[in-house]
């Protein structure tokens, strides 16, 4: 009889692309909250149906859920082998994985090896794969050569990063992981921020990756961007690294958030809202001005005046305290946000040793 291979995370993490296909069998709501990246979701048991066999478990017993179960398994494995795996030739090996490597992952794995595909099981599923994120991030950050980006809100820290991955250089986007821009203001339209745990996936996924002989360029961040916490590894070494410290021109800046932050042009009542937040820092009076300028579409007066009496106060407070390294920061002046200028800018960038 031929058996999955059975495989530890910590062991095959170097060469997780020997397998075909990283198969997660976990529920949907599961595998949403957070999955090995690269993992597509074949789940064996629905929410719904995980859910029925767990309370059948408690309330009638666990025979009959094992057989309530088993029979939803054999359906729902059926159905992904004839809608997704029907062209998989003899030798094609997918990677199994479940909640903690038992029954749900066996089970495929299982008919998987009968068929004759050298099929691998993870042992200890998901939540080895997670003791591994939490115990290799703060080893995969040290020795790392950052370079932060630093600048007030709208001097195009995240456009230049985003340039600098475009053209090969390594970047770790924080805001891109988080889906979120990282200020009162930083909620990004009809995206909703990951969980704490697929937050932390990404980094993992790109640490592992660098070469640390080479410079890692990432944006200064607070602790957190929106709701998610960026691990203290990570923090610790921003903070202490080399700073670019960008500079330009507050129309540049307006115009900048103007289309990033379009969405906010359209319903003032929400603006409104977010607003509202920053109700204790800047008092009542300043805040209904601010939502005035709101309710009559002067949206440019408004960003400048967010700009020139909220974050820039804010940034130039918090930098200096912040980040060891700033007042010794390589100056870049960007003359505008186009094409031209970010090219210009990682020129002078990558030039500087």
């Amino acid at each position: 009889m031929k058996y999955p291979e059975v495989c530890f995370f910590d062991d095959i993490v170097p060469d997780l692309h020997q397998f075909d296909c990283i198969i997660d069998v976990r529920s949907p709501s599961e595998f949403a909250e957070d999955h090995i990246p690269g993992a597509i979701n074949c789940p064996v048991l629905n929410d719904e149906e995980r859910i029925r066999v767990g309370t059948m478990y408690k309330q009638v017993g666990a025979f009959e859920a094992k057989r309530l179960g088993a029979a939803l398994v054999a359906i729902n494995i059926g159905n992904h082998l004839t809608q997704l795996f029907q062209d998989k030739p003899k030798e094609w090996r997918p990677l199994i994985y479940c909640w903690r490597g038992g029954n749900r992952s066996g089970s495929m794995a299982h008919i998987f090896s009968r068929i004759g595909w050298p099929a691998a099981q993870l042992h200890g599923g998901y939540k080895a794969y997670r003791q591994h994120v939490n115990e290799n991030i703060p080893l995969l950050a040290q020795g790392i050569n950052w370079k932060v980006l630093c600048g007030p809100t709208g001097s195009a820290k995240s456009r230049l990063l985003e340039a600098l991955d475009n053209v090969g250089q390594q970047v770790l986007d924080l805001e891109k992981f988080a889906c979120h821009r990282g200020s009162v203001l930083g909620d990004i339209p009809n995206e909703k921020q990951p969980s704490q745990k697929h937050f932390e996936s990404r980094i993992w996924e790109t640490l592992r990756k660098i070469n640390k002989t080479q410079y890692v360029y990432v944006e200064a961040e607070s602790k957190k961007v929106g709701n998610l916490r960026v691990p203290d590894s990570i923090m610790e070494g921003i903070r202490a690294a080399a700073c670019i410290s960008l500079k330009l021109d507050i129309r540049e800046r307006v115009n900048l958030l103007m289309e990033d932050y379009a969405h906010f042009i359209d319903n003032a009542d929400h603006l409104g809202q977010q607003l509202d937040f920053l109700t204790s820092l800047h008092g009542k009076e300043k805040i209904t001005q601010w939502k005035t300028l709101a309710s009559q579409q002067n949206i440019q007066a408004l960003v400048r005046a967010l700009l020139e009496e909220h974050y820039d106060p804010a940034y130039h407070k918090s930098i200096n305290k912040n980040f060891s390294q700033f007042l010794a920061a390589q100056e870049i002046h960007l003359p505008g946000i186009d094409v031209k200028s970010m090219q210009d800018a990682i020129r002078n960038i990558v030039a500087e040793k």
